[in-house]
């Protein structure tokens, strides 16, 4: 059976989004590959590979606090803390798939995938910003060359920034009783 990593990837960010929330809420029972078991049930058929979505979701917890690290002077006006929590965890799929799997999955496929989970899960501007952050990223780890910038990845503007017409909050985000990290 072929794998089905696009899915995969939406089960993965399902059960890190779970993840990080139960965590923050200081329930110690949070343990992503019980959650991910949970979360892989319904589409195990259609999966495929389910070691993938594992291995990706258990290599981002493993690895939150070095890809926070490394996000934060990609989008240097946004707090790692304050950007919306699915665009975060999109964002550590991404960075940790362009780090850590690019003998696996091509960069350009990283971002794409990623661009394209941002656009269904996220909020209206957050495949922007993906987009923009991601594409620093690719970059900064000498995954570029000169002519690989056809795909406007400098825009490294929040969401919210990247639409005129939007307000200066984080997307997702629109007053200070739904503002993580505050």
């Amino acid at each position: 059976m072929a794998s089905n990593r696009h899915l995969g990837r939406i089960i993965s960010l399902q059960s890190l989004y779970e993840y990080e929330f139960r965590s923050k809420a200081g329930d110690a029972t949070a343990d992503i590959d019980h959650i991910v078991a949970k979360n892989i049930i319904p589409y195990e058929k259609a999966l495929g590979d389910t070691e993938f979505v594992y291995a990706l979701s258990r290599g981002i917890v493993e690895k939150t606090e070095e890809l926070d690290s490394d996000l934060t002077p990609l989008a240097p006006e946004w707090p790692i803390s304050s950007i919306a929590a699915i665009d975060r965890n999109v964002l550590r799929i991404g960075l940790y798939e362009l780090k850590f799997c690019h003998d696996s999955v091509p960069p350009k496929v990283a971002i794409n995938e990623a661009v394209e989970l941002a656009k269904a899960f996220g909020s209206e501007n957050s495949s922007k910003f993906i987009n923009g952050v991601l594409g620093t990223a690719f970059k900064q780890l000498g995954l570029s060359s000169d002519d690989s910038s056809d795909n406007n990845h400098g825009n490294t503007k929040k969401p919210a920034e990247a639409d005129a017409t939007a307000s200066k909050e984080p997307a997702g985000e629109k007053d200070d009783s739904h503002t993580e990290g505050k």
